[in-house]
């Protein structure tokens, strides 16, 4: 990426952040601007009053946060809703050690890892960001003594960090824990502690990096969120970092990227491929309604194999539902996944028809689904549920309308693959800890793939995997639409609309474990409750179910 010829960014900015990064020629369409680093501070006599140029129209990059001689500070009011728009998607054994299964949230609905290590014991936090403060002040400092933690007095503690000089600070930093500042940057904006939020920000600026190992990637990432969440610029930054899946000829870009080197989307195509075929095994007419239908190329597999049916292969029925968004990854409407899908079935001989539904889930109703009678209907729901607003959102309440919608088709069998986490309901801060958990594990999955330097892999994480850590830190309600829950929640949901669980067989595992053969040995599957989990070490990453 490039930098803008508006702002041009500081030359610290450089060694602290690493730049191979701006050598990317992304295939994404938009770009960051970079913010302006001429923001002075303002801190008034009873510590509190915090001020800052009204900065609307610009937000910051991953590779270019400000740095300055003293501390930026956020002229934010205590309501911390920002705006965004809709998404795609995104351990205890995991080398920084975030996850701790004895406060797991996800516990209460029966995880078989080891979930988010959130704690609500505010004594045991003040504790830990004692030690923070010894780090970054030493245990003789007069601010430790005045105050006996640095958060009974942000400003105070933002005031001595913006006198440090960069010496200073590069020399105390290797003392410092990345997780610890990260956490209590989060508590800080959490709490209101602007000032102490701006002080922390700045030293984390000088800790993360996009190109180093997966907990300062996952720091950047972090970082770039709360500013946002605290500049209300969270919508900006989320659009800019929309990654429009790829086109079947860019081989190259960043989903086909993710999709080789990780096996979330594979697991998701396999096990509910191989679900419905058995669901299906002695229907002449099947039906599929793929509510996340993206290029289609999940439905290949199952074709090929529908093919080889001993008396020939049933007529297969496919309705696509997919917003107009993905037109340009597509270069196209879904008319092109038809067409697509059409020429396949030719080749391998099997009846074929093709119905679209271009638009959200949202909006939805049987009208627009095609269904006919006679038809044997599956449905698959990969990763999209999670984007449906709930009761806690809207009272239109999609995420169960629509899964109610689906009952009344009295599908033969539907397929659910969602994130295992918890992050739709939770306060803030309780979301912060399970987004660093999830996505600190989601980030070594991916380091043991490609070097922390790759190119590639840094352009694929910036815009498929940060935008939703963007989203989930900085937007709130209708704005933010990663809302993920834990498989037990889905449970609930699915069984007070009339759905009963449907045992997953044999197959389903045999063929997910053949498909991790080809990944690093850290993947975990395992059943449990009637859904496969798919885990890096000790933490739960995504879920397979199916239900009748």
């Amino acid at each position: 990426m490039q930098t803008s010829q508006k702002h041009q960014t500081p030359a610290s900015i450089h060694r602290l952040y690493h730049q191979p990064v701006q050598e990317i020629e992304p295939f994404c369409v938009s770009r960051f601007q970079i913010l302006d680093s001429n923001a002075s501070s303002d801190i008034g006599s009873q510590g509190t009053a915090v001020s800052l140029q009204t900065l609307k129209d610009q937000f910051f990059t991953l590779e270019s946060s400000t740095i300055t001689d003293g501390v930026v500070f956020y002229d934010s009011p205590s309501a911390l809703s920002v705006s965004s728009n809709r998404s795609t998607f995104s351990p205890q054994g995991s080398h920084s050690g975030l996850s701790d299964p004895h406060q797991s949230l996800d516990n209460a609905y029966g995880s078989p890892f080891s979930g988010s290590s959130v704690t609500d014991d505010n004594y045991e936090l003040r504790n830990k960001l004692r030690e923070l403060e010894v780090s970054l002040l030493g245990p003789d400092s007069d601010i430790i003594d005045t105050c006996n933690c640095c958060f009974t007095n942000g400003a105070t503690h933002a005031a001595s960090v913006a006198n440090w000089n960069q010496d200073q600070l590069m020399e105390m930093i290797p003392r410092l824990d990345l997780r610890d500042v990260l956490i209590a940057c989060g508590q800080a904006v959490s709490e209101g502690e602007l000032p102490t939020a701006a002080g922390l920000m700045h030293i984390l600026e000088q800790m993360v990096s996009v190109s180093g190992e997966p907990i300062q990637r996952l720091g950047a990432y972090v970082l770039e969120g709360l500013r946002a969440r605290l500049e209300s610029s969270g919508s900006k930054i989320y659009k800019s970092l929309r990654c429009q899946e790829p086109t079947s000829s860019e081989l190259m870009s960043y989903m086909h990227i993710l999709f080789q080197i990780c096996p979330y989307w594979k697991f998701a195509y396999t096990s509910a491929n191989v679900v419905i075929k058995e669901a299906l095994e002695n229907e002449p007419r099947i039906h599929i309604i793929d509510f996340q239908i993206a290029q289609g190329t999940q439905w290949m597999s199952l074709m090929a194999a529908l093919a080889k049916r001993p008396g020939g292969p049933p007529l297969v029925r496919i309705t696509g539902v997919d917003d107009t968004q993905s037109n340009h990854a597509r270069g196209g409407g879904l008319h092109i996944v038809g067409e697509r899908l059409a020429e396949f079935a030719r080749e391998h001989n099997v009846p074929f028809e093709f119905h679209d539904a271009a638009m959200s889930g949202c909006e939805v109703q049987v009208e627009h689904l095609g269904v006919q009678i006679g038809d044997a209907i599956a449905v698959n729901f990969p990763f999209v549920l999670h984007h449906m607003p709930d009761e806690s959102v809207s009272t239109w309440n999609h995420r169960d309308r629509l899964i109610r919608l689906v009952k009344s088709l009295s599908p033969k069998v539907v397929t659910l693959i969602e994130q295992e986490s918890n992050t739709n309901t939770s306060p803030f801060f309780h979301r912060f800890i399970e987004t660093l958990d999830y996505y600190n594990a989601m980030l070594e999955s991916i380091a043991v793939a490609r070097p922390k330097d790759d190119k590639q892999r840094i352009s694929a994480e910036q815009h498929c995997v940060a935008r939703d850590i963007v989203n989930m830190i900085a937007c709130e309600g209708h704005e933010r639409v990663e809302r993920h829950e834990p498989f037990g929640k889905w449970r609930s949901r699915f069984m007070m609309a009339g759905f009963t669980p449907c045992p997953l067989s044999s197959s389903v595992t045999i063929a997910v474990a053949n498909l991790l053969k080809d990944f690093h040995r850290d993947y975990r599957i395992e059943e449990r409750d009637g859904a496969l989990y798919l885990g890096w070490v000790d933490r739960a990453l995504a879920t397979c179910s199916a239900w009748k």
